[in-house]
């Protein structure tokens, strides 16, 4: 079968997927939810004593870029839930019965959830200008911010298609995921600087590349540490983190597009 038919077989996935968000919009909504309350919370409950000379307000602007990058992740586990529910319901079994590339499937439920994770990150861009967020470069620093944190979650997507073709349930992959993404996202620059960590917690979270796409998209929106006495990061991955996003992400593609592909074949062949 042809690259082009390919694509286009992953484009019609990638369309039911949507007109099942259009159907039911509940998902979206509770998916938009929830980031927008981490705002907040940390905005207005933790951000008055972490910035307390500013009153929350540099902290809010600093916070913004890190759950942009929690929430992408997390809706990262759609992807995972989704291909899970489909084998259970027997949708995969429907699609194997017509003249499709088993290949489409997976980029076809990867591809829209790009489209879904768009969609929440300009919920919450309207959110944080509310609260006090600002960017304060150029529109095209902007755009690539949030191109790389497309990217990234795009082959975090793939990680989750592999989960989601692993276990017996929707339910599960939730379970499962929780328990990798909660650490990945909470050591990390996201919420609060670096420097404040201990020892071998700074190290993992300055290799974190949950840091690095945090790190790229703050630099990126222009919103440093509110705390003018901070330390420059010295780490590598922080030093460099849009080339340390794109590496990881490469890397992360390189493994588990084949690996989910297999795993697909292999769930389909049962």
């Amino acid at each position: 079968m042809s690259a082009l038919a390919v694509l286009g077989d992953a484009a019609v996935v990638a369309k039911r997927n949507l007109i099942k968000i259009k159907r039911v919009p509940d998902l979206l909504v509770f998916t938009t939810l929830s980031p927008i309350m981490f705002v907040l919370l940390f905005a207005y409950v933790f951000g008055g004593a972490i910035d307390q000379e500013g009153g929350g307000s540099g902290y809010r602007e600093f916070l913004i870029a890190g759950i942009f990058a929690q929430t992408v992740i997390f809706g990262a586990t759609i992807t995972g839930a989704g291909l899970a529910e489909d084998v259970q319901k027997g949708i995969i079994d429907r699609f194997r019965s017509l003249p499709m590339s088993p290949s489409a499937v997976l980029a076809g439920r990867t591809l829209s959830d790009v489209v879904n994770n768009l969609i929440v990150l300009f919920v919450m861009s309207v959110t944080g200008l509310i609260v006090g967020w600002r960017i304060r470069t150029s529109f095209f620093e902007a755009a690539w911010g949030f191109i790389l944190l497309l990217v990234f979650a795009y082959a975090i997507s793939w990680v989750m298609a592999w989960v989601g073709l692993l276990v017996p349930s929707p339910e599960v992959v939730n379970n499962a995921s929780f328990i990798i993404i909660f650490p990945l996202t909470f050591i990390a620059n996201t919420f609060v600087p670096l420097d404040t960590l201990p020892g071998p917690l700074k190290v993992f979270a300055e290799w974190n590349p949950v840091s690095a796409v945090t790190q790229a998209a703050r630099n990126l929106f222009g919103n440093p540490d509110p705390n003018p006495l901070a330390p420059d990061p010295t780490a590598w991955p922080l030093v460099h983190p849009e080339a340390y996003t794109l590496i990881w992400a490469a890397a992360v593609l390189l493994i588990f597009v084949p690996l989910a592909n297999a795993q697909y074949r292999r769930s389909t062949s049962r």
